[in-house]
């Protein structure tokens, strides 16, 4: 009598294991272009908070000068300077970051203000605190991996290089 075979595995049917990895193969490559989009939507979000926040404080310059007498205890600077300083970052680096162009710059000096508004305060409240915890997580990704494909940065830093 022959000894029955050895079943060889079968082409046509991958195993679990197998099957497994190439359907996370194309989750990880979706994953993947979805990144652009992702750094675009955290950078829009984070910028309009910003920005509204600077235009909040430009629109009426005195409020803003007597509570950053008042309430914002920025450390080492005068209130006025503070002011002055915190609004200007608050509008022309939330520009930056949605354009993407010095997005990492941005990113970190946007990180910077978030920073200081959060240890000037005597009392942030938990949900306020939560915020800033959200927006500096953001601000950190994109300060780490950059602005992403969808940035006007690495387009002209490419096309200054290109043209000699």
């Amino acid at each position: 009598m022959k000894p029955t075979p050895m079943p060889q595995p079968l082409l046509h049917s991958p195993s679990l294991i197998t099957r497994g990895l190439l359907a996370w193969g194309w989750l990880e490559r979706g994953l993947v272009a979805l990144q652009p989009l992702a750094a675009l939507l955290a950078r829009l979000y984070v910028a309009q908070v910003f920005f509204a926040s600077g235009l909040t404080k430009l629109r009426d310059w005195d409020i803003t000068l007597a509570l950053f007498m008042d309430e914002y205890k920025v450390p080492l600077l005068p209130p006025a300077l503070a002011a002055a300083m915190g609004t200007t970052g608050e509008l022309a680096l939330p520009v930056l970051l949605v354009l993407g162009l010095g997005g990492r710059f941005a990113a970190l000096g946007l990180s910077v203000v978030n920073a200081v508004a959060v240890v000037s305060l005597a009392e942030v409240a938990p949900a306020a605190l939560q915020q800033h915890i959200t927006w500096g997580v953001l601000l950190a990704a994109l300060a780490l991996f950059g602005p992403g494909n969808w940035a006007l940065g690495p387009w002209l830093r490419d096309w200054w290089l290109r043209r000699g």
